[in-house]
């Protein structure tokens, strides 16, 4: 059984987010500071770490040095930019700000515990893309991208029917590209777009939802 540890001293959101993972099949572990999270590591490694920053004892910051090897998720109420960089180059695997939809945790957890749970390859009809060598091919073509054009495709790919909004799509890739701006990501996706175009023999595989944000497009069978 897939287990997850809550690190939050908030009893409220800890009971909350216990109930629903335990329905959704996992196992779950409840340590409500930093000291006890060390403890609990020390007998058990969860698959997966739901991490607080304003803990008592050590901080969320000081733990999460202690959590390598492990997916973190920082459930923060704090929205700012320069943190979620800090975190998420620091080790962090995503970052969610709190009030958070429960839903969108749960896809974020199971997004995070699929790129951990040996599957390398992901893919979309011909368009594949491999984790491991962070290679892409379509149509048995191999795909030269940049840095945050992959982090793109990748987070497309991870999500195959959902439109991505601009501020998903720029919050989930900073972990990889945290560089990437709300300027500039319309020019990575046109770039993206055209690569996959001319590797595609004229194809688009990425469509624009106006005033929402980008998706895979769904080909046509025939």
């Amino acid at each position: 059984m897939t287990t997850i540890m809550i690190i939050d001293d908030d009893q409220h959101i800890g009971n909350m987010l216990e109930e629903v993972l335990n329905k959704e099949g996992y196992k779950v572990l409840r340590a409500y500071s930093g000291t006890e999270a060390l403890l609990l590591l020390e007998k058990e490694r969860p698959d997966l770490a739901l991490l607080d920053l304003m803990l008592p004892g050590l901080s969320g910051e000081e733990v999460l040095p202690r959590l390598r090897g492990i997916p973190v998720i920082v459930i923060s109420a704090r929205a700012d930019v320069d943190s979620k960089v800090k975190l998420l180059l620091g080790g962090a695997a995503d970052y969610v700000t709190k009030p958070f939809q429960i839903r969108e945790l749960l896809a974020r957890i199971a997004a995070r515990l699929r790129g951990g749970s040996g599957e390398t390859v992901l893919a979309c009809q011909e368009l594949r893309l491999d984790t491991r060598t962070r290679s892409v091919t379509l149509q048995d073509r191999e795909v030269k991208l940049t840095r945050t054009e992959y982090a793109i495709l990748k987070l497309l790919l991870l999500n195959p029917r959902q439109v991505l909004t601009k501020s998903q799509l720029l919050e989930d890739i900073s972990q990889d590209t945290p560089d990437c701006t709300e300027n500039s990501l319309k020019i990575h996706v046109s770039n993206l777009r055209r690569k996959l175009r001319e590797a595609g023999e004229g194809r688009d595989y990425i469509e624009s939802v106006w005033g929402v944000g980008f998706k895979l497009r769904q080909q046509e069978k025939g």
